[in-house]
């Protein structure tokens, strides 16, 4: 046979070599390959209280059409649509009178009998919107049986929430969650949780949402979870958010009831709160300059000056308790101490926007709600009239999810294994794995993940201790593949860096922030993209220790200062002109039995 007719044979495939199930030409058909997504889940639309009382009238089917890349109608009557579509979406709105003033404006016949009904219709017709936001916020603050809703409301409510996200979720084109805010609020004081569905009709709709109205107490709102995975056979986590504006209260030491935190208080939040929601519109939630003097990037769109309501002042000793750097390394004390560790949460950013857009872009920033729309007078005037100044509003965030598809399942098992991320608005993507072998020709492989995969694990993973392991040809000392590139649109990179948190032997905390790779000495000077391996020199096998990569982006203008110049007004004095938005990869552990 001639070497041409062999080449026809192979290339006909009569002769190729023996092709087996378990082996691909495709690199992405490895059980372990992961494509990024985008999303916010924590979003509002005009089925909550609050943000139909501040004028939204924005549907969950709209809110859906936006998300998708749609062009819309916003309530101040400007066209607007995301620069990127999303790939996911979760409608979180408020479980607290879910539908019920948008029900009432239609004097739907479903609550005709309800003494508090007749009550607020009349306030509502007479448009004392701000009485009606305060009744909201006194129900659940201080719920009495009264003012609860009526459950046959409840439940139409909550069934149609779930039966607009089965319309428009679309697997492998876009994923909608069933979902809704659990709103606890003591005193003022911010313990809200998003509560996240895996699965929709016959699952999420079978039990009703659990309000703050029902109880305050996470530990409750746990138990309610726990009971609709047993009945059900479904899964659903829940995710804090705000812990910047909860006086102390989101990581304290104690739980609400006064008990010290004990291992099955930890193991328990471990399991139903794998996710923290580090940075949205009211704030960045990562670290504080009180916590973390020596982090040049720690004083980043802070709302430091009281709670959620405004109704109480920040004390020094509340710091530790609201910010997740502090939280994650106090993790590790109670891993020590107590046998588990109550804060292995991964990070992600989302919008709690109430327009129903999810729009974060500084030049794209529709606010939180229908007031603080695009306007020459928004910066000037306070969110909702009584709360914080609208200049703080922060344009952020996104949650980046790798996932092997964009489904429901795949999307919510990333979610709850931790592989994500938060950015404060951008669309950077960021990789992050912990290994003990990684070198630079790691980088070289294409994708990258594989190596990452085979002898690492991805962010929101655990790093097995080196004695583990086989001795030959493995450091001591972990290393880390660290990969981030911009957005495409968007502003270059500067510095590429990992935080370090870690306890020593007397128990004492201590935080690290490296910069494993900048674009250059100043502040303006980035690129497209950085990328290392990087090793830690100071690793100290016998302490416990948290890792996580943050990527910060070179100056750009805020969108206060977009507005001065679209409006042709002049900004308030204290509001920041220029704004370096960043990535938070979720944490890598180190320690042994730190799975929950």
């Amino acid at each position: 046979m001639t070497w041409w007719m062999a080449a026809l044979l192979v290339w006909s495939g009569l002769g190729s070599p023996r092709v087996t199930a378990d082996i691909s030409y495709s690199p992405n058909a490895a059980a372990q390959t992961t494509q990024l997504y985008w999303g916010d889940l924590h979003l509002h639309t005009s089925n909550s209280a609050d943000a139909y009382t501040m004028g939204s009238r924005i549907t969950p089917d709209t809110a859906y059409r936006f998300a998708r890349g749609e062009l819309v109608e916003a309530g101040n009557g400007m066209s607007v649509r995301p620069r990127y579509a999303l790939d996911f979406l979760a409608i979180s709105d408020h479980a607290e009178y879910l539908s019920v003033y948008r029900l009432l404006d239609a004097e739907d016949p479903r609550l005709a009998g309800w003494p508090l009904a007749a009550e607020w219709l009349e306030l509502l017709r007479s448009d004392k919107m701000g009485e009606l936001t305060m009744a909201f916020a006194d129900a659940f603050q201080n719920p009495s049986p009264e003012k609860m809703t009526p459950p046959a409301v409840v439940s139409a409510a909550w069934r149609e929430a779930v039966t607009t996200a089965d319309r428009h979720n679309q697997p492998h084109l876009f994923t909608a969650f069933p979902a809704y805010e659990w709103t606890s609020t003591i005193s003022g004081d911010n313990l809200h949780r998003v509560v996240l569905y895996r699965e929709g009709l016959g699952f999420a709709d079978q039990s009703l949402p659990f309000s703050s109205q029902d109880s305050n107490d996470p530990e409750d709102l746990w138990a309610s979870m726990a009971s609709y995975e047993s009945a059900t056979d479904g899964s659903v986590l829940a995710i804090p958010h705000n812990s910047n504006v909860s006086n102390g209260r989101m990581f304290a030491p104690e739980t609400l009831s006064g008990k010290p935190i004990d291992r099955s208080y930890a193991e328990a939040r471990a399991k139903w709160e794998p996710l923290l929601e580090v940075t949205q519109v009211k704030g960045d939630s990562e670290t504080h300059p009180i916590l973390s003097p020596d982090d040049r990037y720690a004083a980043f769109e802070r709302w430091d000056e009281g709670n959620i309501a405004m109704t109480a002042q920040k004390a020094d000793w509340m710091f530790p308790q609201e910010y997740a750097r502090s939280a994650l390394t106090q993790g590790l004390h109670y891993q020590r101490t107590l046998g588990a560790n109550p804060y292995l949460f991964g990070l992600i950013g989302a919008t709690d926007s109430h327009t129903g857009y999810s729009a974060v872009a500084e030049d794209n920033f529709f606010g939180k709600f229908r007031s603080t729309e695009p306007s020459a007078e928004r910066m000037f005037t306070q969110m909702a009239q009584v709360l914080n100044d609208n200049w703080r509003l922060s344009a952020s965030g996104l949650t980046g999810v790798w996932a092997r598809e964009n489904t429901r399942e795949a999307l919510f098992d990333a979610l709850r294994r931790r592989e994500v991320y938060a950015t404060t608005g951008s669309r950077i993507q960021l990789r992050f794995f912990a290994g003990w072998d990684f070198t630079e020709r790691d980088l070289q492989r294409v994708p990258v993940s594989v190596a990452g995969y085979e002898r690492g694990v991805p962010m929101g993973g655990t790093l097995s201790p080196p004695d583990s392991l086989p001795q030959q040809g493995h450091s001591r000392q972990p290393t880390f593949i660290v990969i981030a590139m911009k957005e495409p649109d968007g502003a270059d990179l500067h510095a590429l860096q990992v935080v370090k948190g870690w306890v020593d032997e007397s128990g004492r905390r201590h935080e690290r922030v490296f910069d494993v790779l900048l674009a250059g000495d100043a502040e303006t000077d980035g690129a497209a993209a950085l990328r290392t391996v990087w090793t830690d020199t100071e690793f100290d096998a016998a302490h416990h220790a948290v890792y996580y990569a943050r990527v910060i982006e070179v100056p750009r203008p805020r969108w206060t200062t977009r507005d001065a110049a679209f409006f042709g007004v002049e900004p308030p004095k204290a509001a920041p002109r220029l704004i370096q938005d960043r990535a938070y990869s979720s944490p890598i552990w180190y320690g042994a039995s730190i799975q929950p």
